[in-house]
C-alpha cells in the first residue's frame, strides 16, 4: 500500500492480526521492504508487522538530499500515523538501526522496545572519508557502481554459494535504489552523531551484529551496547552485514526472544 507521509509517497506493508503488538521494521541502505520478508513471515502470526521502503528506495518516492536522521525518523512516525499506530517495537538494520535510535530519542513515548542490528551510533575510526567518496562515485557513475562492493561487504565469502535466488534478490534491490535516495541517506550516515545522545534510551534494547561485519563492525555494536544501559548484545558467528536475510533462523529467533521478554 502506498502511503503519503512527511511530504513523500512511501511503499508500505502492514500484516498480522489487528490488535496485536506492532513491530515496525526499517531496512538498510540500498534495500527495500522486501529485505524483511523472512522476519515478517515469522512474526506476522503473533504481531502486527509494519514495514516500509525508505525514501528513495524501492518503490518509495525520492526527494533531493541531503537527508538527516530527524527527517528519516519523522518518516517512520508519519507512516505509523497514517495507520493510526501510536506505540510500536522498532527493529532497524544498518541505517535502519540508526533511524531507530533517532526515533527512540525523538519519540520516547511511542516506542516499546528496540532492536539495533548491524549499525552505528558514531562513525568507526577511518570511516569519515568513505562516505564523501561513495557519494561522489554514485553521483558520477550511478548506483551500479556500488553493487559488487556492497555484496562483498554484506556477506561473508561463500555464504551465497547455492543461494542464487538470494544473490539475485539483493542485487536487484541495490539496483532499484535511486541515486537521490542513496546520496541523501549517505549524507545522514556521514554526519551520524548519536554516541552521547543514545545514553538517554531507556527501553529494552537488543543489539545484534555479525562477527565479520566490515561496514558496521563489532566494535560499533559494542559501543552502542555500552551506551544504552541494560541492552543485550548478541554476536552471530560466520556472518557479516545483512543478518536478517543471510541468517534468518538465528536472527528471527533472537528477535522473538527479545519481543517475548519485553512482553
Amino acid at each position: 500500500m502506498k502511503v503519503t507521509a512527511n511530504g513523500t509517497e512511501f511503499d508500505t506493508r502492514l500484516e498480522g492480526p489487528e490488535g496485536a503488538p506492532v513491530v515496525t521494521l526499517s531496512h538498510s541502505l540500498c534495500c527495500d521492504l522486501s529485505a524483511w520478508d523472512e522476519l515478517a513471515e515469522d512474526l506476522k502470526s503473533d504481531y502486527r508487522v509494519l514495514r516500509y521502503s525508505l525514501r528513495g528506495h524501492g518503490n518509495s518516492g525520492a526527494t533531493l538530499g541531503p537527508y538527516d536522521f530527524k527527517l528519516l525518523a519523522d518518516d517512520m512516525a508519519a507512516i505509523q500515523d497514517a495507520y493510526g499506530i501510536t506505540k510500536s517495537h522498532v527493529i532497524g538494520l544498518s541505517i535502519g538501526g540508526m533511524i531507530a535510535q533517532e526515533y527512540a530519542l525523538i519519540y520516547p513515548d511511542r516506542i516499546l522496545s528496540l532492536v539495533i542490528s548491524s549499525s552505528l551510533c558514531a562513525l568507526p575510526d577511518g570511516a569519515a572519508a568513505l562516505w564523501p567518496e561513495r557519494i561522489r562515485m554514485v553521483s558520477e557513475q550511478g548506483i551500479e557502481a556500488t553493487v559488487d562492493g556492497s555484496m562483498d561487504r554484506w556477506f561473508v565469502p561463500g555464504s551465497l554459494e547455492g543461494r542464487s535466488a538470494l544473490d539475485a534478490r539483493v542485487r536487484q534491490m541495490i539496483r532499484e535504489t535511486s541515486v537521490d535516495g542513496y546520496v541523501g541517506c549517505s549524507h545522514a550516515i556521514a554526519g551520524i552523531d548519536l554516541k552521547d545522545r543514545v545514553t538517554a534510551i531507556s527501553v529494552p534494547t537488543l543489539v545484534i551484529v555479525g562477527r565479520e561485519d566490515m561496514g558496521t563492525p563489532l566494535s560499533s555494536s559494542e559501543l552502542i551496547h555500552r551506551q544504552i544501559e541494560g541492552s543485550k548484545l548478541v554476536v552471530v558467528d560466520n556472518a557479516a552485514h545483512q543478518l536478517a536475510m543471510d541468517k534468518p533462523d538465528i536472527f528471527n529467533a533472537e528477535v522473538r526472544k527479545h519481543l517475548a521478554a519485553v512482553s
